[in-house]
């Protein structure tokens, strides 16, 4: 009797733990499908076998309705990626303003005199504009650099001449002291920091803050294949084992590393002779004794004597003070605190300057394409010009007190850049949703959604979606890392319905074209069964 008393007990026990678990189920699934098929087309795309697998956020909203549409896991935390960047970029838009212009001087503390002589150093400062390059702007579709890298540096150097200076008795000075040397997010990875996508950041940015390797076949198999590196070719030393193969031998297999915080190049590998060739673009060291370097070389092409040595000036984080800005007390765009800033710098003579086009040209870029070193330096600018200083910390804060004004709990987020290269950043997709619905209720939201790409058409998302009921018909922002991929923005449904809506999928073990194979179904789900407007 004793046996069967505990037999049905535990048979109870286990048919109350069913029941609690289909209850969870349900509650980490909210759906709202009155009128549309939509939560059935989307479970449909998530139970496929190897999708299933992997860890699933989503949420969409009705801006036209106020209700949710679909929601899975909506309040759990993700791996956010590059939509880290909505946050960074929202806030920069709200607290900075479109219409931000940077500007970079080269100045003397010292005077010219009659003979052309600067009895003092010469610096080029850097005060965070990400555009010093050849890139053409406005943005139209993509990216295009059609203009010479160092236009802008050579502007500068012709203000100078044109200033009469003939002798700089001092030093030429790299000056990225506007912002904190931090060149790097906490939770990037080691080999981020060769590549274009993890180049450091700098107030005193030259080209992205990359060099341009261009690697071509020899005239015969077996000689080492060529290289060269533009704009600047002495900043890297080269060890080329990369050899040249006979015709038909390929795919070209080019290897290269850099050990950090070292300027020498190994490449290896092979390239067929009948191969087109290859570009790659490397990040740099020191982006500030960079643009000394260059800056000096132009100086001296045009005929002026410098006598002192290429230095940088940087401004230490240790220098700074430790005055920090609680969610509690959230930095809110009105000024922040400016106790950890650096020192007021002597007054200079300014010999040369230079002004950027508009901020929100800058943004376009930064959402339409995914430029991660841009969405750093956007975060450091709110630090610096709304926060406590020109630092991660100051950055994340001002963003902290900007998204607690936005209605977003800070349970919901953890943020440790600002362009989502860091592992360690989370963020449930309610949150997202909530950014882009308060976005979309503000004075600046439609040059903030006209930021983003556009699905079949431009950007990160110009080859998605194409031939499909979503081409053009979603704005979006991407996101991918290893094991993640994300997509949320705003879309307008076959009914003309306007729908918010984050899709973060994290932990998946598959090819990542088969994850965004799988977010554009979605995507496609919502746009044809969304619903009705009312």
């Amino acid at each position: 009797m004793r046996a069967r008393r505990h037999a049905a007990l535990l048979f109870i026990w286990l048919l109350l733990l069913s029941c609690a678990a289909a209850n969870a189920a349900k509650k980490s699934q909210k759906v709202e499908s009155k009128g549309s098929g939509l939560a059935d087309e989307i479970n449909k795309i998530l139970s496929q076998p190897d999708i299933a697998r992997g860890y699933w956020g989503i949420e969409v909203d009705s801006l036209t309705t106020g209700k949710v549409l679909y929601s899975l896991n909506e309040d759990k935390l993700f791996t956010p990626a590059s939509n880290t960047k909505l946050f960074t970029t929202a806030a920069t838009m709200a607290l900075i303003g479109s219409d931000y212009r940077f500007r970079t001087t080269v100045e003397t503390s010292g005077a010219v005199d009659k003979y052309g002589r600067v009895n003092g150093d010469l610096m080029l400062v850097g005060r965070g504009d990400p555009n010093i390059s050849g890139r053409n702007l406005p943005y139209s579709v993509r990216t295009q650099r059609t203009l010479p890298p160092m236009q802008v540096l050579q502007q500068l150097a012709d203000q100078v001449v044109k200033r009469g200076v003939k002798f700089v008795d001092g030093d030429v000075i790299g000056d990225d002291s506007y912002f904190a040397f931090e060149r790097y997010g906490e939770g990037w990875a080691q080999d981020d920091m060769v590549w274009e996508w993890g180049a450091p950041v700098s107030a005193l940015t030259i080209n992205d803050n990359v060099v341009y390797v261009n690697i071509l076949p020899a005239d015969h198999p077996g000689d080492r294949a060529f290289v060269d590196i533009t704009p600047y070719a002495e900043y890297y030393r080269v060890d080329n084992r990369i050899m040249t193969t006979p015709a038909g031998t390929g795919p070209r297999r080019v290897y290269i590393t850099r050990e950090p915080g070292g300027n020498e190049l190994t490449m290896w590998g092979n390239i067929p002779i009948d191969d087109p060739g290859a570009t790659e673009a490397l990040a740099i060291e020191d982006p500030a004794a960079f643009a000394a370097k260059v800056f000096r070389q132009m100086l001296e092409q045009r005929g002026v004597v410098i006598y002192g040595r290429t230095r940088t000036k940087h401004t230490e984080l240790a220098s700074l003070s430790t005055f920090t800005v609680t969610a509690s007390a959230p930095a809110n765009g009105g000024g922040g605190d400016v106790q950890s800033r650096p020192p007021a710098v002597p007054m200079t003579l300014v010999l040369a300057s230079y002004e950027s086009q508009p901020l929100a040209e800058d943004l376009r870029v930064i959402n339409k394409v995914s430029q991660n070193l841009h969405a750093e330096l956007m975060l450091r600018l709110l630090g610096r010009e709304k926060g406590t200083g020109g630092t991660v910390q100051a950055g994340l804060e001002v963003v902290r007190g900007f998204l607690t004004q936005a209605g977003i709990s800070p349970d919901q987020f953890v943020f440790y850049d600002g362009s989502g290269l860091s592992r360690q950043n989370l963020v449930t997709p309610h949150a997202i949703v909530l950014l882009l619905k308060y976005a979309d209720s503000q004075v600046w939201g439609p040059k903030f959604i006209d930021t983003l790409p556009v699905a079949g058409v431009d950007g990160s998302l110009a080859g998605r979606m194409k031939d499909s009921p979503a081409q053009g018909r979603v704005q979006g922002k991407t996101g991918a890392l290893g094991h993640v991929s994300t997509l949320s923005g705003y879309l307008t449904t076959l009914s003309g319905d306007r729908v918010v809506f984050s899709i973060m999928a994290n932990n998946f073990n598959v090819q990542s074209k088969r994850s965004t194979e799988s977010i554009d179904q979605i995507v496609n789900a919502i746009v044809t069964y969304g619903a009705k407007k009312h």
